[in-house]
């Protein structure tokens, strides 16, 4: 089961966002907040699998400050944003703190549920309304750490062996059995290479590898 948060500050969105995920076969609501430090605390008491996340949640923290603290101390918890606002930097400044996914509040059902299965399934997810420009990459790439210098080569031959088939969406099982290596040295190696990279999810991973030509989509 996918078990999911809403975070809104009107009940009739809670309600009714709960009620349309709970008709789900694979997934639930585990919990409900009113606002930004609310939904914190309910993450850190139920770990969730995704949060629906409201950007703006008065007159308590906003949804993008806590996204952003969420991220800092549970990165493997995914964050659909769910807002009002099509334009480009409510959308830059919510991928910017690390949201996994952006959909507008006049989404239909279907694409509600899609957008929670995808970003759980660790895809980044925009609502197929929403319209970025050509400079969205660039505008998302500014205030980023530099990435370390040849990064790729200064991981160990096994790491570099490990790497690509993560991204390509291997498991760990699968990986142990394709290079002869027990399930928990490969867990090893993935959290070196993650560290060494400074790299918090699967999705930070893909994007580098693409980036670096490690793979090939």
């Amino acid at each position: 089961m996918i078990r999911v948060i809403v975070a809104d500050d009107h009940v009739v969105v809670r309600n009714g966002l709960s009620h349309l995920i709970n008709e789900q076969e694979d997934m639930e609501v585990i919990g409900h907040a009113t606002d930004g430090i609310e939904a914190y605390m309910e993450v850190e008491k139920l770990e969730p699998d995704v949060v629906m996340m409201d950007l703006r949640m008065p007159p308590g923290e906003n949804g993008l400050l806590t996204t952003k603290r969420i991220k800092e101390k549970f990165p493997a918890v995914k964050i659909l944003i769910l807002s009002m606002h099509d334009d480009e930097d409510y959308i830059i400044q919510a991928l910017k703190a690390k949201a996994d996914g952006y959909l507008l509040k006049s989404s239909n059902d279907r694409e509600i549920i899609q957008g929670i299965r995808g970003v759980y399934q660790e895809q980044i997810y925009l609502d197929q309304q929403i319209y970025l420009g050509d400079n969205v990459l660039s505008k998302l790439e500014e205030d980023n750490e530099a990435p370390l210098e040849n990064s790729y080569q200064q991981l160990s031959k096994r790491e570099q062996e490990i790497l690509p088939l993560v991204a390509l969406g291997y498991g760990n099982k699968e990986i142990g059995e394709r290079l002869f290596i027990s399930v928990k040295t490969v867990e090893v190696h993935k959290a070196n290479f993650m560290r060494k990279l400074k790299l918090s999810t699967r999705v930070e991973l893909i994007h580098y590898a693409i980036k670096e030509q490690i793979i090939d989509i």
